[in-house]
């Protein structure tokens, strides 16, 4: 795509195209504010102010546009999204009022994955013009960090493997002057035994890894944020069928969020101490793959019998959040695609959301409204504790029944996460099954945004 920065722009007076925004309450007063010739343009269009519909109406000797809104008081971040997407190359100005949040749908709205495409398409921007100077850098970091998600799902795994995560954490260790450390080799030398389990049977350039990046003044709150890395899920030796495994590409979604809210984080200069942890394997399958029945160790020395290799992305968790707890956060989130349960109960558009804490799930809740990234709250149920019971382990990876999948997930990371902890956890699809105004089809983040206005809430950087 054409460079984001761009596409939004300060108002200085700029020759621009005019775009109107008008709901359905004030189009009998909007049009009696036109020419006849403009009114007759409008009617041949069949122009309802319906949401997303727009048309183009004379104006002098060029033309203007006039888009339906739902609320045009109230402007959502997808509401001028279609036209980012549908109008010719140009520059733009919302006449009688501000683009505000829909400044972030208009940037999103021109995101085009096109890095294997022989002929990218070949458009100019739509640029934007506002005199909220001040709102275009924050609502600009936000687009790019969703984007960034995208493009990391998007790319297939031959492409996006643990060494590919680790590079883009490189690529934020120089860009923020921040510390990163990535444990390779032999995982169970250096106490992740599980991460070791799910990722060895992979080839040596998909070799596992755990990275954890830290930022910050060591005196701010700490904040851990853990990103599930299975950069492709073969199942393992529970083989997925051939239809499960065409979107498992996506199975780094969690870690491709964390690596964004990373980013918004040492951007904005929050002011916490950033502990980033990506554990990163392929789940392949070969002669040594861990194997249903398997007992494995932990880091936080919780034993755990292996009721299905398909559910190898809690195990790298567990490891992971264990090692979170050893720096003695304020609060942990993390992100992952990880359960198919979670999906069947909230649908595709919907994080799943677990936390201990309240407070901590209504702000979730409240920023995800406020920033048009909602979540919904499932149950931490400990009721549901007994579905993972093993007779010969301390805790089993499957839950046995078929009930709640998405809650005995969440209960099964509970128990590694330190009890004094604050804790939220996102089941997150990351992926976007058909097309939206402003969100493209595939790579999706689903909760960042939510994650991201809560800790700019709750530490200090309100309106981030």
């Amino acid at each position: 795509m054409s460079d984001k920065n761009a596409l939004i722009q300060p108002d200085r007076g700029q020759s621009a195209t005019a775009i109107h925004l008008v709901d359905k309450d004030g189009l009998d007063a909007f049009r009696k504010g036109l020419n006849g010739a403009q009114r007759a343009a409008l009617d041949a269009q069949r122009f309802v102010a319906d949401g997303y519909d727009h048309a183009i109406i004379p104006d002098g000797e060029g033309w203007a546009v006039v888009s339906g809104v739902a609320d045009a008081a109230n402007l959502s971040s997808w509401c001028m999204a279609r036209l980012a997407e549908k109008l010719p190359a140009g520059t733009y100005r919302r006449v009688g009022g501000e683009p505000g949040p829909a400044m972030f749908g208009w940037i999103t709205g021109q995101y085009a994955f096109e890095r294997y495409l022989s002929e990218p398409r070949e458009e100019g921007p739509r640029v934007l013009l506002t005199s909220e100077v001040k709102s275009i850098e924050a609502l600009s970091a936000e687009a790019e960090a969703v984007m960034l998600v995208r493009d990391l799902v998007n790319t297939p795994a031959e492409d996006m493997g643990p060494a590919q995560l680790e590079a883009e954490a490189e690529s934020l260790q120089k860009a923020f002057r921040a510390e990163l450390r990535v444990t390779r080799g032999d995982m169970l030398e250096h106490d992740f035994p599980m991460v070791h389990a799910v990722g060895r049977a992979a080839s040596r350039s998909h070799a596992p890894r755990m990275i954890e990046l830290e930022w910050g003044d060591p005196k701010h709150p700490r904040v851990a944020v853990v990103g599930k890395g299975v950069c492709f899920d073969s199942g393992g030796l529970d083989i997925k069928p051939g239809s499960g495994m065409l979107l498992m590409k996506k199975d780094m979604g969690g870690a491709a969020h964390a690596l964004a809210l990373a980013r918004l984080i040492m951007h904005n200069k929050l002011p916490v101490r950033l502990h980033l942890l990506v554990p990163a394997v392929e789940n392949a399958i070969a002669g040594n793959a861990f194997r249903p029945g398997d007992i494995l160790k932990s880091r936080a020395g919780i034993s755990v019998e292996i009721g299905n290799t398909d559910a190898e992305g809690r195990l790298i968790l567990g490891d992971a959040l264990a090692r979170a707890g050893e720096g003695e956060p304020e609060l942990v989130i993390d992100f992952a695609t990880l359960t198919g349960a979670a999906r069947v109960a909230v649908g595709p558009d919907l994080p799943a959301l677990f936390a201990r804490r309240d407070g901590t799930a209504q702000a979730l809740l409240d920023a995800g409204l406020e920033s048009d990234d909602p979540c919904w709250r499932l149950p931490l149920h400990e009721g549901y504790r007994e579905y993972l019971k093993s007779d010969i382990a301390d805790i089993n990876n499957a839950g046995t029944g078929g009930f709640a999948g998405a809650c005995t997930a969440a209960l099964f990371l509970d128990r590694f996460v330190p009890k004094d902890c604050d804790w939220a956890h996102l089941d997150t699809f990351a992926w976007r099954p058909a097309a939206k105004p402003g969100r493209s089809k595939g790579g999706a983040a689903l909760g960042l945004r939510a994650a991201w206005h809560m800790l700019a809430s709750r530490y200090g950087q309100n309106g981030a």
